[in-house]
């Protein structure tokens, strides 16, 4: 791996996921509505790739390079579409209502905004890109790690889809009004758009793994694993389904929290 343009490409990529996550921000500002910074999630991984892509020119193998930023944009985009979808006309997220309520309302709650929302996830964003990044400026073809990291990517991207897909046809339901999801994939795990998430991401860090550099960058993967099973993910939703959801502890009590695992039987 070239150093010097790997290190420029860090440069460049950081300065990318700055400009759409402060680009998502005049939007909240202008909306009133900061939830679209979910939406900018997505696109700013994609943006991501698709810089690297055409940096790493001439540095990294071409198939790996190609592979690597298809699979990343695909999965921002769709994520992007489907969150863009889900939020037209709503509310503010009751997670960022919570979250900005913690500051003084005016300027200083713009500001906090902006910090703990938006440059925040700018600079996640970047790191957990990190494998990406590298896997573009590996100099060999993808070996058996690297098959094996998209047929994970594989599976956690049909998690999200046939998740996302099922929970949507629940909600389009007015019969289901109210009441809990646990048909489908949501039988056999809360929340099978956040094991998806996860899988993604382990995926993609494989591709650049069979690379002694590659494994350099675990603790990106790690980070988004933690994020979604024990930090801004899972605990945060389930707070707001635990409160206003009868039939919700019967539904955590028999169903995996994460992992997707055989229902316990019902007590």
């Amino acid at each position: 791996m070239n150093a010097a343009a790997f290190g420029l490409n860090l440069a460049a990529t950081a300065g990318v996921a700055l400009a759409v996550m402060l680009a998502a921000f005049a939007v909240g500002l202008r909306s009133g509505r900061y939830r679209g910074v979910d939406v900018a999630w997505g696109l700013a991984f994609a943006a991501i790739a698709l810089t690297g892509l055409a940096l790493s020119a001439g540095h990294g193998d071409t198939g790996r390079r190609v592979l690597v930023t298809v699979l990343v944009t695909m999965w921002g985009v769709r994520l992007s579409v489907h969150l863009w979808w889900r939020a037209r006309g709503a509310p503010e997220d009751p997670r960022y209502a919570r979250m900005l309520a913690r500051a003084p309302a005016g300027p200083a709650r713009t500001r906090y905004a902006l910090r703990i929302v938006f440059l925040l996830q700018a600079a996640i964003v970047w790191f957990v890109s990190l494998p990406v990044q590298a896997a573009q400026y590996l100099p060999g073809p993808p070996g058996a790690l690297a098959w094996a990291g998209t047929a994970v990517w594989a599976v956690g991207l049909a998690f999200e889809t046939v998740g996302d897909g099922q929970l949507a046809r629940f909600k389009a339901d007015p019969g289901n009004r109210g009441r809990i999801m646990d048909r489908g994939l949501w039988r056999y795990t809360r929340h099978p758009n956040y094991f998806g998430d996860a899988c993604v991401w382990w995926g993609l860090f494989l591709l650049g793994a069979d690379s002694p550099t590659g494994w350099a960058f675990v603790l990106s993967p790690l980070l988004m694993t933690y994020l979604l099973a024990f930090g801004s993910g899972k605990p945060m939703l389930e707070r707001h389904l635990g409160a206003d959801r009868p039939g919700w502890a019967e539904y955590t009590a028999r169903t995996s929290g994460f992992l997707p695992l055989p229902p316990r039987p019902r007590r």
